[in-house]
């Protein structure tokens, strides 16, 4: 195993509680169906209203959905503006660019738990959402950028779920495992991205865990003791210590909210306590889990694995166990 067991642990805590919170905020935006009863003629009907999100983001009709096609250009269109942005370096259109994505989706996020109960909790929200945000991106922090991370996916995912059907998910993900499998281990790619996000622009699009070794921890507490109220020389202040991430990629758990999401859309009728569509999106986020676990279990020191494959396998072996059991 690559990490130590309570990293590993708390990686996979971290990954289900934004799995959870996704499926608050997918229900949150959900289509409401209403029976309604013509007086003329007494005739029910059931009406279905779509639940907008908040900042003037319109949920597109099932006709204007788009084309599996598009979607793919659209995520490649992405990868290439940052990808460029990347290689000439323009730090600050990428930092701009990431505050202004991370306040929309923290902003959607609080949204969804504050609408029914203040009248303007959209304004709130977005509010809350800014310094949020301004603190992830310009005051790094361990903290505050694991807690963000928490409300970011689910709110990126609420834009997308209601351009999707099912077997354009099932399509999608599998492409998405083929170029992470690609990105990771034949170009490279998502490594220079990931160092290029820590080390230039102190920015990361997903969890990380700092740890430091033992023996690194000792010498760190040994330096505290000798120079307990005195003053630290510059020298010692600056000393470098080797720290070890453990990481999980913002890709890796922003497509299992997704996928959740579409098929609680598609299969209203599959409901549990009162969520329409739960039972299919629960399905989906154990089989994640489990092919999560499944490779962080795998894993050694050393070497870089695409999480996607695992997680899209997983996510297959949740459907086809709802498909046989229900």
């Amino acid at each position: 195993m690559k990490h130590k067991a309570h990293i590993t642990l708390l990686l996979l805590g971290m990954f289900l509680a934004t799995q959870i919170i996704g499926l608050l905020v997918i229900n949150a935006y959900a289509p409401v169906q209403q029976t309604v009863v013509k007086p003329e003629t007494g005739e029910i009907q059931n009406i279905t209203s779509q639940q907008n999100l908040p900042f003037g983001l319109q949920t597109p009709e099932q006709e204007a959905t788009p084309s599996l096609l598009s979607i793919v250009i659209s995520f490649a269109l992405a990868f290439a503006i940052i990808f460029i942005l990347m290689k000439y370096k323009w730090k600050f259109v990428i930092r701009s660019w990431f505050f202004l994505v991370i306040t929309l989706a923290l902003g959607i996020s609080i949204n969804a738990f504050l609408r029914t109960h203040l009248v303007q909790a959209s304004i709130i929200a977005i509010a809350i959402a800014i310094p949020l945000a301004y603190a992830k991106i310009f005051i790094p922090n361990t903290y505050i950028h694991n807690l963000t991370e928490l409300l970011i996916y689910p709110g990126i995912a609420a834009v997308f779920i209601p351009i999707l059907l099912p077997w354009s998910m099932i399509a999608l993900l599998i492409l998405i495992s083929l170029y992470d499998a690609w990105a990771v281990w034949r170009s490279g790619i998502m490594q220079k991205m990931a160092k290029f996000q820590m080390e230039e622009l102190r920015i990361f699009g997903g969890f990380l865990i700092p740890s430091v070794s033992n023996k690194v921890r000792a010498q760190i507490t040994k330096i505290k003791q000798k120079y307990k109220g005195k003053s630290m020389p510059k020298r010692v202040k600056e000393k470098k210590f080797k720290v070890s991430l453990a990481i999980l990629g913002g890709g890796d758990v922003i497509f299992p909210i997704i996928a959740a999401g579409v098929f609680m859309r598609a299969f209203p009728e599959q409901a549990l306590f009162g969520v329409a569509g739960l039972i299919p999106a629960l399905f989906i986020i154990a089989g994640a889990l489990v092919g999560l676990t499944f490779l962080f279990l795998i894993t050694k020191k050393g070497k870089a694995y695409p999480a996607m494959p695992y997680i899209t396998a997983g996510i297959l072996l949740g459907l086809a166990f709802w498909k046989i059991l229900l």
